[in-house]
């Protein structure tokens, strides 16, 4: 497993937890829907701050890596 599909992996957990849909999470990121799923299945080339937006609305935060 990639760090990036890690990270999809836990949005959607945390997304779903918080019993949001993808459009839901997207809006309140001010995203779009394909953005999310991007990140979700770790496909796309989202810049990291776009990804640390949407992990902040599900109540998650993205350490350093190195």
């Amino acid at each position: 497993m990639t760090a990036v599909s890690s990270i999809g992996d836990a949005i959607h957990t945390a997304r779903r937890r918080h019993r949001l849909t993808q459009e839901q999470l997207a809006e309140l990121a001010g995203t779009s829907t394909r953005t999310v799923r991007e990140i979700e299945h770790g496909s796309g080339s989202t810049s990291i701050a776009t990804v640390a937006a949407v992990a902040d609305v599900v109540g998650l935060t993205l350490g350093v890596v190195g």
